[in-house]
């Protein structure tokens, strides 16, 4: 709805989520110049190794064929034609600081990263080390998403702050970026990712999907681009 061409790699090679979340599967094609094109879904352009493999094969891979995986997604696919080639690509990395994160700031020139985290400390204690890796590659951080920030009290309407209050925040704070947004526990965001229906699109005027467009808003604003 912000008028860019978008791309979503699934960089998450173990736990791909894409495919489920977006609703779209099928055997991506070979381009002429021997590159596999991404499938399309909502506007997006996705590519996943999900798309490779079956949703419930186990991927035991050690981290180099991991890494190997990341590199063909981001090489070896037709994100776009060099007459509409891509506003912004987004990856979508796995948990922690690994072959995966080392492999990607190795080979892409990153516009910067968001770290997503829940309120609570446990979770807290990763991304700080996640947003120490970043910082350490000199790879921008852009903002941080504090996750299921809360859940709303049905009959009261008062926000339940189960896993904490305002940790995404703090940590945000101590990183001087913005919090881009504080996304409660909410069943119809649950349901339209097990559903490959995105709210943000299905229920645009709805609450949660107001968060998801302040903050692309807000990272559009920091990435310098432009409406097409």
């Amino acid at each position: 709805g912000l008028g860019l061409r978008v791309g979503v790699l699934d960089a998450d090679v173990y736990g791909p989520s894409a495919p489920r979340m977006l609703g779209v599967d099928g055997d991506p094609e070979f381009h002429p110049e021997k590159k596999l094109i991404p499938l399309e879904a909502w506007g997006l352009k996705v590519m996943s190794i999900g798309f490779l493999v079956d949703e419930g094969a186990p991927m035991i891979w050690r981290g180099p064929m991991a890494s190997s995986a990341v590199r063909q997604m981001m090489h070896d696919v037709a994100w776009g034609e060099a007459e509409a080639p891509l506003d912004v690509l987004v990856v979508d990395l796995p948990p922690g600081t690994g072959d995966i994160q080392l492999t990607l700031i190795q080979k892409m020139k990153l516009d910067g990263v968001v770290v997503v985290t829940t309120p609570q400390e446990i979770a807290l204690i990763d991304a700080r080390r996640a947003a120490g890796m970043f910082q350490k590659t000199a790879t921008p951080i852009l903002g941080v998403i504090e996750n299921m920030a809360y859940f709303t009290d049905p009959a009261s309407g008062v926000p339940i702050p189960i896993f904490g209050q305002d940790g995404g925040a703090a940590e945000a704070e101590r990183l001087g970026v913005p919090l881009l947004g504080r996304v409660p526990i909410d069943i119809a965001l649950r349901q339209g990712c097990d559903d490959g229906r995105p709210l943000v699109l299905t229920a645009p005027q709805s609450a949660v999907a107001r968060v998801f467009v302040q903050a692309a808003e807000m990272l559009r604003t920091r990435l310098g681009l432009a409406r097409s």
